[in-house]
């Protein structure tokens, strides 16, 4: 792990500075570091994804308790330091659209690209590098890192709801956005990223962090979080891809009642022509908003429909 002073000499060495645009403060508390790896419980048989690696403080030590761990770096200036850092710690192999392939060494991989192919799909060659290490280790799958502010909630729900789904992530996040993992239903922080985490996992605040943890500075308090999936939850879920649809048709119109929402259907839920009967069956007040329902509640639609889907009874 490395300390501010190393970090600023690696960036200065490299003739480059820190890219706000793309998020990047570095966690230099290196307590914390250890707080966050400590908290995963990180196995020799797991799958670490870390997702903007930086200059490999946090991946030097993933590395050494992990089977497998693939390191997401957009900043192509940031991913060459990540790869010399590591030479030396395991094997790193680079594969990149913009790094030439260059295996130095076996557990690590690093990834120079946007870890997000667009806001709803992972990057194909991240996705393709966790299906080749499930194959080699049969430990859990992690999300471990200091999330780049800008892609934290896409990434999170992402992994939520697959096709690659984590086992637990441990990461740092702006406040804001922890706020928004562990909202309530009607409070005016919660959303989808509450509802998918809510349907599928459990939700611990591990440590609230100052911005002079990090650098540099951000202007925002950040938290550390933690999300456990539970199978027991997520296996309630009879099909993610209406579940997605269901709960942005709704939270999409947040504010609206619920039976106008649904004037807004489109693609197979806008062929429903029997949502009064669906509020119904799950006891939900069709005079309710989308924010005031509960993960459980959109379960609820969500199973209905595939129900009827199964008896034919809803065209979709």
């Amino acid at each position: 792990m490395q300390t501010k002073r190393q970090i600023q000499q690696l960036l200065t060495s490299a003739g480059i500075t820190a890219n706000k645009r793309l998020g990047q403060n570095f966690l230099i508390d290196l307590n914390l570091m250890r707080l966050l790896v400590d908290s995963a419980n990180i196995s020799s048989s797991d799958i670490v994804l870390e997702v903007g690696c930086g200059t490999g403080s946090l991946t030097e030590e993933l590395a050494r308790l992990a089977g497998e761990t693939i390191a997401v770096e957009i900043d192509t200036n940031l991913a060459k330091i990540a790869k010399k850092q590591l030479t030396g710690v395991d094997t790193c192999g680079v594969v990149s659209a913009r790094l030439e392939p260059d295996v130095v060494s076996e557990n690590v991989t690093i990834l120079n690209t946007d870890i997000l192919e667009n806001k709803n799909t992972i990057s194909q060659i991240v996705t393709e590098s966790l299906q080749t290490a499930r194959k080699k280790q049969s430990g859990r799958f992690l999300l471990v890192a200091n999330l780049p502010y800008n892609v934290a909630s896409a990434v999170m729900i992402n992994l939520v709801t697959g096709p690659i789904t984590t086992d637990a992530m441990y990461v740092t996040i702006q406040k804001e956005v922890a706020n928004r993992m562990t909202a309530a239903p009607g409070s005016s922080d919660y959303g989808t990223l509450s509802i998918f985490l809510g349907a599928t996992g459990s939700l611990k605040t591990i440590r609230t962090l100052k911005p002079t943890v990090f650098w540099p500075q951000p202007q925002v308090a950040s938290a550390m979080i933690s999300f456990v999936r539970k199978e027991e939850k997520a296996g309630r879920i009879k099909n993610f891809k209406f579940f997605s649809d269901v709960v942005n048709l709704f939270m999409q119109h947040r504010r609206k009642m619920l039976k106008a929402c649904t004037k807004f259907a489109t693609g197979p839920l806008g062929k429903i022509s029997n949502w009064p009967q669906i509020f119904e069956q799950c006891s939900i007040d069709p005079r309710k908003r989308g924010e005031q329902l509960s993960p459980e509640n959109y379960i609820a639609i969500t199973n209905l429909l595939v129900l009827s889907l199964s008896k034919g009874a809803v065209n979709i």
